[in-house]
């Protein structure tokens, strides 16, 4: 049974209100042209930072307002540029996972039925925290021919979509375990650990540095696991049920 939540009702990691992205939803609509300008995005956060609806909450900023009108001009476009005729790779014929970094190309168009059952994580820029992936909306290539794609995560609404590297922030989903598959958890073993807060809840990837066997009881697994975060090296003590691994520990005896 996996146990790792399937959405997640926090927070947005923008803080746009439902309220604020319909407005914009409508100005994309009636000035599809001009909502990108400086001026306009610059208009529009004051006018949000004043409402009622964000009252005790940050003020907007004008590059994130700018920041969401980009995003949803990229998804719309259906002639966005010359990137379009560019060739893509065929991410259908592989998704095979890079045994290196255990990075995932990402499924275009219709999957092959062995894969159709596959599903993803990513990695936000914004907090470092890994998401369940719902849609993977486009993608694109950089002038340094690095693959990066704009995903929309589960639980979160258009407003908090994100580009995000295709080959060091998507990969194949990370996965619960049993109480009875601890010992298949090893030392230096990259997983993911969940954190939950006041007003967010969010995965960290960690390293497995130590392993303390215990006797399991009624409660089920009670092994204690040292992990690292990648993130700024602070280390903690868990038990199995906050820890999500690679999809490829599954395959231990």
């Amino acid at each position: 049974m996996d146990l790792r939540p399937r959405k997640r009702q926090v927070q947005s990691i923008t803080g746009f209100t439902q309220a604020e992205v319909e407005k914009m939803e409508n100005l994309l609509i009636e000035s599809r042209e001009q909502v990108c300008d400086s001026d306009v995005c610059k208009k529009l956060a004051k006018t949000f930072t004043r409402s009622k609806g964000r009252a005790g909450k940050p003020i907007a900023k004008w590059t994130e307002v700018q920041a969401w009108f980009q995003n949803r001009l990229v998804c719309s476009s259906k002639d966005n540029s010359a990137e379009d005729n560019q060739k893509l790779p065929d991410y259908t014929e592989g998704c095979t996972l890079n045994k290196a970094n255990e990075s995932s190309h990402i499924p275009k168009g219709q999957k092959d039925p062995a894969l159709s059952d596959i599903e993803f994580e990513a990695r936000s820029s914004k907090d470092g925290a890994w998401y369940d992936i719902d849609t993977f909306i486009a993608h694109r290539f950089l002038s340094s021919e690095e693959p990066e794609a704009l995903v929309r995560f589960v639980g979160f609404g258009l407003g908090e979509d994100e580009w995000v590297n295709v080959r060091k922030a998507v990969r194949e989903r990370s996965v619960a375990l049993e109480n009875s598959e601890c010992n298949k958890v090893q030392v230096g073993d990259i997983i993911l650990c969940f954190q939950e807060g006041k007003e967010e809840e969010k995965y960290l990837e960690a390293q497995v540095i130590e392993i303390q066997k215990k006797l399991h009881d009624i409660r089920g697994c009670r092994c204690l696991f040292v992990i690292r975060y990648t993130g700024d090296d602070t280390e903690e003590t868990i038990r199995l049920r906050r820890m999500c691994v690679r999809p490829n520990i599954l395959g231990r005896p």
